[in-house]
């Protein structure tokens, strides 16, 4: 049994994500390249303006994401972005919103993003 440590394993995830936005932007699904069988929802099939503030909340938690994560993963984002588009005080630019959906989208599948987003 080997023992990988929590930061390895952080690593890994991070590696994980830049490779899928990077094969993203090249049309490359790096899943099925490395055989993952993953069920990830199209981002294109949901319109990020019909996303309710408390949807955008359970899909980032439900993501794995906390709002300092976020900040961490999306250039130009900060907590407080994040924060005013959780409470409904304040939205974001489309290309914004979409691209934190295609983060958290990355990590759920199509029937978790549309019983969040169908339902909240």
């Amino acid at each position: 049994m080997e023992f990988v440590s929590r930061k390895e394993e952080r690593s890994d995830v991070a590696q994980t994500r830049r490779e899928r936005r990077i094969g993203a932007s090249f049309g490359i699904d790096f899943c099925a390249l490395n055989g993952e069988n993953r069920s990830m929802a199209a981002p294109s099939s949901f319109d990020v303006a019909d996303i309710s503030p408390l949807a955008w909340r359970l899909l980032r938690v439900a993501a794995g994401y906390d709002q300092r994560s976020v900040e961490r993963e999306v250039d130009d984002i900060v907590q407080a972005h994040i924060s005013m588009l959780e409470s409904g005080t304040r939205a974001l630019s489309r290309p914004r919103r979409e691209e934190l959906f295609e983060l958290y989208a990355a990590e759920l599948d199509a029937d978790q993003i549309e019983a969040l987003t169908t339902y909240f």
